[in-house]
């Protein structure tokens, strides 16, 4: 929740650092919208904040977008290879601690009045490299935590989060406007270094760390340092001694973590990942360009203002909450989560053709078109990046080995991460050059293409359940 919030401030603070490009008529400096324009150093920055409200300026929120989440998709690789080998408590921590750090300092560009746009580039690129430690360390905390068999519901439940996260970031954001966009930064960054001295003191990273069984050990038997526990009261060197022998020995028994290239090769792991590029290509676009989207097009007639369109937008959140959750609880029912995928990957095409050109007819419509869209493509991508993994990152052919985990989740997930950084880049590049009629057709592009990648994956589960008797969902 925290590592979402923190990364949403940039879609809510869009329309304010870009403005509204002023037209000069009569003798008077007046916005688009036909509201007077003002001074920089107002706290609402109507006419923008330099360099974003140039010509180019939704270019330049484009590029800042790509730092921040290019860093991030090339970061995850590396954080799931280390989250294999490291604590994953502090580890965690440190993530969260900087990533706090850097989003607030994003937001002190307000108060120090930098307009250097290689400032902004390079707080980004800190910022992404921080948020990199998050996901693939928390699916594989969760996933050693509960078993395979309610495992999509469990976690479509879970990966609720990531909703609640961008619902909560876009309200703080927006009601800190007023006060001036830096504190749209500030307020989220210190939330998220406070989660992170949280974690520290309390983060359970697996069952056995408290003396349980794992939900999936088939052994029946806790780990070796319960094993080394004295009933009858060894004691002296010779005891000391004896729990030291077993202690190296349960210790050399441990699984070695998966190489990179191996994990590649895991069946499933491929297909998910490039399926995952454009699902979350989609779902960082309106992740980062909707509120400025719902600015931008007027509804009913009217236009909103910064704060009206980003408290309207969390409604994507909204359905995308139910969207998980059902994506999650099909694929535990049917056992195929590629089918389920694909159902909901192609029924977002409608959902998003209709939103576009129907949206603006009726404010009504609007939200139930939103909310549609938001159930349909992060239904997927939850389902993907949550229980997709956790099965992939402990399949048979590991033969029990669990240290794949968060490699397997760090490798779909960073796929699925240069998809989204790529997909809000694109948009400021086609917007300000076919505006958005251009951008839903790469949405709609990237849809049908993500189904397309799953296709064999359908029809052998498909065959499965033919054979099984049992009928698809």
């Amino acid at each position: 929740m925290g590592y979402h919030a923190a990364r949403k401030p940039p879609s809510i603070v869009k329309s304010v650092l870009r403005g509204s490009p002023p037209v000069i008529t009569k003798g008077r400096s007046l916005l688009a919208d036909g509201g007077l324009a003002i001074s920089a150093s107002d706290p609402t920055t109507l006419n923008g904040w330099y360099p974003f409200n140039g010509d180019n300026g939704q270019t330049l929120l484009g590029q800042i977008d790509l730092a921040f989440l290019g860093t991030y998709a090339i970061g995850m690789f590396f954080a799931g290879h280390l989250g294999d080998r490291l604590d994953l408590r502090w580890f965690l921590t440190v993530g969260m601690i900087g990533s706090g750090i850097f989003t607030s300092l994003f937001g002190m560009g307000y108060f120090w009045d930098t307009h250097m746009f290689s400032y902004y580039i390079l707080v980004s690129v800190a910022a992404g490299l921080f948020q990199s430690t998050g996901w693939p360390s928390v699916v594989s905390i969760v996933a050693n935590w509960s078993g395979k068999g309610k495992r999509g519901l469990i976690m479509g439940i879970w990966n609720a989060h990531t909703s609640v996260g961008n619902i909560l970031g876009t309200v703080i954001a927006a009601a800190m406007l007023a006060q001036g966009w830096g504190y749209s930064f500030i307020v989220p960054g210190f939330i998220m270094i406070a989660l992170g001295l949280l974690m520290w003191a309390g983060l359970v990273v697996q069952p056995s760390d408290v003396g349980h069984i794992n939900p999936d050990d088939k052994s029946g038997r806790p780990n070796y340092e319960e094993e080394l526990v004295p009933l009858g009261g060894i004691s002296g060197s010779k005891g000391d001694a004896a729990l030291e022998r077993k202690d190296s020995t349960a210790r050399k028994e441990e699984p070695e973590s998966i190489h990179f290239m191996d994990a590649w090769r895991i069946p499933g792991v491929a297909s998910f990942a490039f399926c995952l590029f454009f699902s979350k290509l989609i779902a960082y676009t309106f992740l980062y360009w909707l509120p400025y989207y719902i600015k931008s097009t007027p509804i009913e007639g009217r236009k909103l203002n910064a704060k009206e369109a980003g408290d309207l937008s969390v409604l994507f959140d909204v359905g995308g909450v139910a969207g998980g959750v059902l994506a999650g609880h099909l694929s535990d029912k049917s056992g195929a989560s590629a089918s389920v995928a694909t159902a909901f990957t192609l029924l977002s095409v409608p959902c998003l053709y209709l939103y576009r050109t129907a949206g603006h007819t009726s404010f009504a419509l609007n939200v139930a078109l939103m909310m549609a869209s938001g159930f349909f493509v992060n239904g997927p991508y939850a389902l993907i990046t949550t229980a997709v993994s956790a099965d992939l990152g402990t399949h048979d052919s590991l033969q029990g080995n669990a240290k794949a985990l968060a490699t397997v989740s760090a490798i779909i997930d960073g796929m699925g991460s240069l998809g989204a950084a790529l997909g809000p880049m694109m948009t400021g590049f086609i917007s300000d050059r076919g505006g958005f009629d251009m951008v839903f057709m790469m949405l709609y592009a990237s849809a049908v293409a993500a189904g397309a990648l799953l296709v064999k994956l359908v029809a052998k589960e498909l065959q499965i359940m033919s054979t099984r008797g049992a009928k698809p969902i």
